[in-house]
């Protein structure tokens, strides 16, 4: 088990998800945060920040930054729900753009669709005021490592 892995499990176990964002440099860099719902539900939540902007004319949120978002939710949510704490590795990642995403806090939320012996599938959905009228949503598929 890497360093990392081995952090992350003391993060999770303390339910520290503060302490996991620091752990990653690139959710880091985008202020991306988590919260661990009362039902075991993970939210994701990217606040605004002007320099996430990428169209200025709407003004819409970078769709780079959305991808980097909805790609980050996926991967800690599988960490935090497996028992095993190998990392998995992205194999496809494909997102479907639906409306512009405004100026404004993003929010997400993952499910699992499929976690076999050696891939899971994660379905993720990003919106911002009302989750019935998602910005984007998408798929990943990762390769789970055993050990």
């Amino acid at each position: 088990m890497s360093v990392f892995m081995q952090r992350f499990a003391t993060l999770r176990e303390a339910g520290d998800c503060a302490g996991i964002i620091e752990a990653i440099p690139y959710a880091r860099l985008m202020g991306v945060e988590f919260c661990e719902q009362p039902a075991g539900e993970l939210l994701f939540s990217l606040p605004f920040y002007p320099r996430n902007i990428g169209n200025t004319m709407l003004p819409a949120l970078h769709g780079g930054l959305i991808g980097g978002f909805l790609e980050n939710a996926a991967l800690i949510h599988l960490i935090w729900n497996r028992d095993s704490l190998e990392a998995p590795k992205i194999v496809d990642f494909s997102l479907d753009y639906l409306r512009s995403a405004r100026a404004q806090p993003l929010y997400a939320r993952c499910e699992i669709t499929k976690q076999g012996k050696r891939v899971a599938h994660v379905l993720i959905e990003a919106w911002q005021e009302d989750r019935a009228k998602p910005v984007a949503v998408a798929r990943a598929h990762f390769l789970l490592t055993t050990g």
